[in-house]
């Protein structure tokens, strides 16, 4: 089916004939003789579309625009609900005051077969565009706007991503944190068919499983204590795009088993629900853990696995690419440059020289961290080894000036901690103590952040008096 499209009107001939009609056309039907009952199905059926008679008992097409104009201000799902509205009294008063309350279009009785479907298909396809302009509005900052990098690593995987959107196949990232794996699921998306339609990222570790179900489910109205109202889920407001699991090697068991029938059925129950809804969409999912052992410990489903790992594409860690690291430096400074209203800054030879000795356990993410830092901490239109503040694990500083490092007896895991520890620490010091604004500072959830800190057993520095 192509939508679910709800047709309201009292005259049960018409009813009949636009059902016979839209069925035709591959969109399944529901129909109320009333605006009451419109109200009713609209919640209980969550459709794509109204076609709403204006003159009716109980309650008129104007006053169920005026209720749903009500409603929208407190239910974001009514707000991407199109109304067509349906008159025998095809004046423009009343075709005005519809559209004033919220209608998309109008249609006068009787109809025309063939005007019909294009009006229904415009309808649709605004309010598609809506949707996805809504999902981009967050994603138009220039961290999203290209790959940066020219070596061959870069360039291979590049290639292979390319490739791999033009299908519909699941894509299964790899990689450590940090490294850009949702970067490149961005951009497979915009390279792929979909592009026009939603990309929407869902954390699997930043929730627990209740809360992560229904995000990614939805809910129907009397779920549970509070829900009084239905919610789309994540995997509904993405119908036709693409979807991100970000960090899926962490999601709970009793999900895993969930987003399997997503996977091959393409339809799931809303939590609370016993309706099935369909969805049409693509996934990309990302981890930096080894699912094959994953599945060898029995945390993670083997079918599952296999599912999600149709085409697979391992991100290089930073330290091997070190080619790219210049790019990416220059890259992160103009970015954050313009943001402090700093745009003559330059990286000297030797904080490039430091930056190449580096190993970056934190990858990218830890290299724009570097970066960002020293934009606000130089006094001048310089940044040299001291405003990078890198830290050896042998204990020297990037203010050696580019000077070679002793050899690390650290391991990767090791190291990883160690650098881990030290920008918790100074993200929790710059917010004097403050979980909220250190993980806003990283740009963590407050509540994995907070995963970490027990991790790790940090104890910040209680904020100078």
């Amino acid at each position: 089916m192509k939508g679910k499209i709800l047709v309201v009107d009292d005259d049960q001939d018409i009813v009949t004939m636009l059902r016979d009609r839209l069925e035709s056309l591959g969109f399944d039907t529901v129909s109320a003789p009333d605006g009451a009952r419109a109200l009713e199905l609209i919640e209980l059926e969550s459709p794509n579309l109204v076609l709403l008679d204006l003159e009716m008992p109980r309650l008129s097409g104007l006053d169920v625009l005026k209720r749903l104009a009500q409603a929208r201000q407190t239910d974001p799902s009514v707000h991407d609900l199109p109304v067509i509205v349906m008159t025998a009294h095809g004046t423009i008063a009343k075709a005005v005051e519809a559209m004033k309350e919220g209608a998309q279009d109008f249609i006068t009785k009787p109809f025309d077969v063939d005007h019909l479907p294009l009006v229904i298909k415009k309808s649709l396809e605004r309010e598609a565009l809506k949707r996805q302009v809504e999902c981009l509005r967050t994603d138009v900052e220039t961290r999203y706007a290209s790959i940066v990098g020219t070596s061959q690593k870069t360039t291979a995987l590049t290639e292979l991503a390319q490739r791999a959107a033009l299908s519909d196949a699941s894509v299964l990232l790899l990689g450590e944190s940090g490294t850009g794996k949702e970067l490149f699921a961005r951009h497979i998306h915009q390279w792929s068919p979909r592009r026009a339609m939603p990309f929407v990222v869902i954390n699997c570790v930043a929730l627990t499983e209740t809360l992560l179900e229904n995000e990614l489910f939805g809910h129907e109205r009397g779920a549970f204590t509070g829900a009084d109202r239905l919610q789309k889920g994540r995997l509904e407001l993405a119908d036709g795009g693409t979807v991100f699991l970000d960090e899926i090697g962490d999601m709970p068991a009793g999900l895993q088993a969930k987003l399997l029938r997503v996977l091959q059925d393409h339809e799931f129950h809303r939590v609370g629900g016993t309706r099935l809804v369909r969805v049409n969409i693509r996934i990309i999912a990302a981890t930096n853990k080894d699912l094959t052992q994953s599945v060898k410990a029995g945390s993670f489903r083997e079918d599952l696995f296999f599912r999600l790992n149709v085409v697979s594409l391992t991100m290089p860690p930073l330290r091997d690419r070190a080619q790219d690291i210049p790019q990416l430096a220059e890259f992160f400074l103009t970015r954050h440059a313009r943001e402090a209203k700093k745009p003559k800054l330059r990286l000297t030879e030797a904080a490039v020289a430091a930056m190449r000795q580096y190993r970056w356990p934190g990858n990218i993410r830890e290299l724009e961290n570097a970066i960002a830092r020293a934009v606000v901490l130089t006094p001048t239109d310089e940044i040299g080894p001291d405003q990078l503040a890198l830290c050896f694990p042998d204990g020297s500083t990037s203010a050696a000036k580019g000077q070679p490092s002793e050899s690390n007896d650290l391991s990767y895991h090791e190291s990883m901690e160690r650098h881990s520890r030290s920008i918790i620490l100074q993200a929790l010091q710059e917010a004097n103590g403050s979980q909220t604004k250190a993980a806003e500072r990283l740009k963590l959830q407050r509540t994995y952040l907070a995963r970490l800190i027990r991790q790790r057993s940090i104890t910040p520095e209680p904020p100078a008096s």
